[in-house]
């Protein structure tokens, strides 16, 4: 990490790396990652001022996506990279420029540990946080594309079945912004399940100016991606994600080979 000479480190010897990487050698065209799977906060923050029930919330991660997307990264033997950091320390899928890069307020919760916060800590969460995950996704795309590998992204999220008092009546949404060919792809297969209700860029819709992973790393190369956002209360245990999983690998088996015919991938 290049620190300017007696800015405090962030990290120390007892946090884990913000990276992390399930099956690397995995060889199918989709690259998945998950910007919110982890709720860790860095001994040095402490717990950002917060009670212990808030930092399980929504606000703080992704609720049950880790799981999905560790059995998807199996299923489809597709490189997974996450990012084991809570999204109330640095969110990883938003442009550090933005207010809710560290949240002040993360929906009504007010997060104290990030009030006043400096430029110089918050330029320290960005150097031992952000850019390493997103720096290492870009190492992972430069090497697909020396090895002549397809690559796909897709982007694996969470949502609230309820927000500001309103329910959410998607089981499933499909998050994009200038890809017209993998979005309509999944929604296609995902409208053909008899049991989903299925958001077309719902509950949330990807832009430069609230999204990070897709417009940097997809969008900039002309890489295919899609966002994917599973609300919370079908993955909340062990068998709501298996289900999850089971069903989205079964879904992209089924595209990837329309792709191929098309000489798409």
């Amino acid at each position: 990490m290049n620190h300017a000479v007696g800015t405090p480190l962030l990290l120390g010897s007892e946090d884990v790396p913000p990276v992390h990487e399930f099956n690397a050698t995995g060889r199918s065209p989709f690259l998945l990652t998950c910007d919110h799977y982890g709720r860790l906060i860095p001994r040095g923050l402490g717990d950002l001022g917060l009670r212990a029930s808030e930092l399980t919330r929504h606000i703080a991660w992704d609720i049950g996506i880790a799981g999905v997307a560790e059995a998807l990264s199996r299923h489809l033997d597709a490189h997974l990279i996450v990012q084991r950091y809570s999204r109330l320390v640095i969110d990883c899928n938003r442009p550090p420029n933005v207010a809710s890069s560290i949240p002040l307020i993360s929906e009504a919760t007010t997060v104290p540990g990030n009030e006043g916060i400096t430029q110089e800590a918050a330029s320290v969460r960005r150097a031992e946080i952000f850019d390493p995950y997103h720096r290492r996704i870009d190492e992972i795309i430069d090497a697909r594309r020396h090895n002549n590998m397809p690559t796909m992204l897709v982007s694996l999220h969470s949502f609230t079945p309820v927000y500001a008092g309103i329910a959410r009546p998607w089981h499933i949404g499909t998050l994009y912004q200038r890809d017209k060919v993998l979005p309509p792809l999944l929604l296609q297969a995902l409208r053909a399940e008899p049991d989903l209700v299925v958001g077309d860029n719902e509950p949330y819709a990807v832009s430069d100016q609230t999204d990070y992973t897709i417009p940097v790393h997809a969008e900039a190369r002309g890489l295919m991606n899609t966002g994917i956002e599973i609300r919370q209360d079908l993955i909340s245990d062990q068998a709501g994600e298996k289900a999850w999983a089971d069903r989205l690998a079964r879904i992209f088996a089924e595209i990837e080979p329309m792709l191929r015919a098309e000489r798409l991938i």
